[in-house]
């Protein structure tokens, strides 16, 4: 049947072969005494009543046909074939070949455990029960058993949510909100019961299982880490620490060419954090309004390409770093504002969305079409008008309106553009009021292709974002853009309120706020926090993702670049491919490391009988030579479990070797190696040929001698003979 499962037939031919009298043939149609009455005499000699014993009288020739053929009484086979048939039920066979794994202790069937020792027999079926059968527990059992409390049976739904929230979705999350109304359903079901409110309920199993149903994909899929950043509370204390160095930083001055904006206080310094997969964090001033001012321009800029296309909007705006302020008055060769990320080519952009988007709209209809663009793009949070700061900054205007008259004196808009009513719409868009929160969302939509992470709503191309972080990257700081792309390397875009709005493209968005400014205009702490986000984390666009080992990697999860270097380490010296290891090693690769049982790579090359990565480990990698598993085995011994005589002989050779050499000419094995061609810490003639060596790439000879005497020998006499004068020895 299957390797390892006793069936009935194989229990009966082992009965078969230990039994000797069984090998009787009894004769057709006739009852007569046989071996089994003479040896149930012999086994009883005081003729005391014998319960076993065949009475020939009774039974016909099949009967005892049917006995010698089993050996065993009825009840016994019964036994027997109950037994078999609970080996072929289904789900078990299901098992054997999904994970090859059977589980002998079912207790779905067979006898049902004594009361007192019920719970403990649970406990026990159900932590050797196979992984696939707990896979195909429900989600929920699953969420209530790791919050439920043992003494009430209850799980408390306060606790719940808190713990969700570490893994960055927050309770007015809109993807939520079903569970939100349901637990309101349920407290109100229970008449409003005193001294609780509706998320600090406690439910039983059934209710907790039809609350959550309606998002379980969402909330699983958060508690099993499989977001963006997966260990999104140890990003977050990163994030904080940030926030608190950059919170010191006093410099710069508020913005006092616009009134309304001189008004805020310079100690105002919010962050705020939002995934493409809406994990959401913030901390400080977070919900203080401010105006857009600047940060508008990049969605202005999305929605006319959005509608009308690249080709129609570069048409009439450049794509180039102007290198000027944002506000002077200059335009290219070609008689078009530099870029739609300074204040000309945004009054142009505006433009395009009178004459072009929506010719037939009024100007109170434009404003309400765009910030409804806007509010999509935030999934539905505060975005709003500031009528103060649209006066102030009108009043404040004489640049602005004259950047309008020169590009209209060059013939740089569209037909049929109102200059009064193109002006208007351009402050109105700057003067929009927002908070962190919000236009952190609208970062984690940039982010991730246009898509709203909160509401999962598509509300921009991916080639029209793809423009715009394009333009963002190299326009979006004004004249310090080509700095901040060489240090930070992110498209990000400033506002003289003090916003600075980061997009790191697949990832997250962060929105920073600080109204201080520096002599360009950009935010002073926002600046810092930039610098200090990209120094810890590879957000860089050009940070190398596998070898940069400075820097965290908050996409990954805690430990897996560590346990990908032993699967691969492992791999190699299992299946004996001697390049790879010398690939590891040249690396700077921990050759020791292990893994959960403690088998190094000399164990696994040793167990697979490859003789060539045994020595290559031994010769040129110093590792040591009997490092134990959790079981105490010895790399020698998985040579000699498993027949390969030649790594045996090897093994121990160098065990003799090692024994009877000084400690200092067999070093440690490397374990923090930094360098392919760091030199080891070896006596003087390793030194020498290492020193001598000039080449990382190990000699062949290394490796291919006979013996560790003969290697020892061959080592020697090469560094007698090296010329240090030639490159590569």
């Amino acid at each position: 049947m299957f390797k390892g499962v006793p069936t009935l037939a194989n229990l009966n031919l082992r009965f078969l072969k230990g039994n000797s009298r069984i090998a009787l043939l009894l004769p057709r149609g006739k009852a007569t005494a046989t071996s089994l009455d003479l040896e149930d005499a012999n086994a009883n000699p005081n003729n005391t009543p014998n319960t076993n014993k065949i009475n020939v009288d009774v039974y016909s020739e099949e009967d005892l046909l049917k006995r010698a053929k089993f050996g065993h009484t009825g009840k016994q086979v019964q036994q027997k074939i109950s037994s078999e048939k609970k080996l072929r039920t289904p789900p078990l066979l299901n098992l054997v070949f999904a994970n090859r794994k059977l589980s002998f202790y079912d207790t779905s069937s067979g006898p049902k455990p004594c009361e007192e020792n019920a719970k403990l027999n649970q406990r026990r079926n159900y932590s050797i029960r196979p992984h696939r059968e707990q896979e195909q527990r429900n989600a929920e059992d699953v969420l209530f058993d790791m919050f439920a409390s043992e003494e009430t049976g209850l799980i408390s739904m306060g606790k719940f949510l808190a713990g969700l929230k570490t893994t960055g979705i927050r309770r007015t999350d809109p993807r939520v909100r079903e569970l939100m109304d349901n637990l309101k359903k349920v407290h109100k079901l229970n008449n409003y019961e005193t001294g609780s409110s509706a998320e600090t309920q406690h439910l039983n199993r059934e209710t907790f299982k039809a609350v959550v149903s309606p998002n379980i994909v969402l909330i699983a899929k958060a508690f099993r880490q499989q977001f963006v950043i997966p260990d999104f509370s140890s990003f977050t204390k990163d994030i904080e620490e940030i926030y608190a160095n950059c919170k010191a930083n006093t410099s710069g001055k508020l913005a006092d060419y616009i009134p309304q904006l001189a008004r805020y206080s310079p100690n105002l310094w919010g962050v705020s954090v939002c995934t493409v997969d809406g994990q959401r964090f913030s901390i400080g001033d977070v919900d203080e309004p401010f105006t857009l001012q600047s940060c508008s321009k990049p969605l202005t800029y999305a929605i006319a390409l959005e509608k009308l296309g690249p080709k129609v909007v570069h048409s009439f705006v450049g794509q180039e770093p102007s290198g000027r302020n944002f506000n002077e008055l200059v335009l290219d060769q070609n008689k078009k504002p530099h870029n739609p990320m300074i204040n000309a080519g945004a009054i142009l952009t505006c433009s395009l969305m009178n004459a072009l988007v929506k010719p037939d709209m009024t100007s109170a209809e434009i404003f309400d079409y765009t910030m409804s663009w806007f509010k999509r793009l935030s999934g539905g949070e505060y975005i709003s008008f500031n009528n103060a700061v649209f006066l102030s900054e009108r009043e404040a205007a004489d640049r602005n309106y004259a950047l309008g008259f020169y590009m209209r004196e060059n013939k740089c808009f569209p037909k049929r553009t109102n200059l009064k009513e193109v002006m208007d719409y351009y402050f109105q868009c700057c003067s929009m009021e927002t908070n962190c929160e919000a236009m952190s969302v609208i970062a984690a939509s940039l982010a991730n292709g246009g898509i709203c992470p909160t509401t999962e709503e598509k509300v921009f191309r991916p080639e029209v974002i793809r423009d715009v972080l394009s333009i963002m990257h190299s326009c979006g700081t004004y004249d310090y853009s080509g700095q901040f792309a060489f240090k930070v390397g992110l498209p990000a875009k400033t506002g003289v309120s003090g916003g600075m709005m980061l997009v790191i493209p697949n990832v997250m968005g962060i929105f920073a706020w600080s109204p201080p400014l520096d002599t360009l205009g950009n935010t002073v702490r926002g600046l810092q926090f930039c610098d200090e986000l990209v120094s810890r984390f590879n957000f860089h666009r050009y940070d190398n993702l596998k070898h940069l080992s400075n820097k965290k990697d908050p996409r990954k999860h805690r430990y897996e670049t560590k346990g990908l270097s032993i699967v691969n380490l492992l791999f190699s010296a299992a299946s004996g491919d001697v390049t790879a290891l010398r690939r590891h090693r040249l690396s700077g690769m921990d050759i020791t490391l292990a893994d959960y049982d403690g088998r190094t790579a000399l164990h696994l090359a040793a167990s697979e009988g490859h003789l060539e990565c045994v020595k290559f480990l031994l010769e040129q990698c110093h590792v040591p030579h009997n490092p134990k598993d959790r079981w105490g085995n010895l790399p020698v011994d998985e040579a000699e479990n498993f027949c390969h005589s030649d790594v045996v002989e090897y093994l121990k050779s160098w065990a003799e070797k090692s024994k009877d050499a000084p400690q200092e000419c067999f070093p440690e094995a490397v374990t923090t190696t930094t360098e392919a061609d760091e030199e080891l810490p070896t006596n003087t003639t390793t030194s020498v040929s290492h020193s001598g060596n000039t080449s990382p790439i190990p000699s062949e000879s290394g490796f291919r001698s006979p013996s560790p005497l003969s290697s020892e020998a061959e080592s020697t006499a090469s560094v007698a003979s090296v010329d240090k004068t030639k490159p590569g020895l």
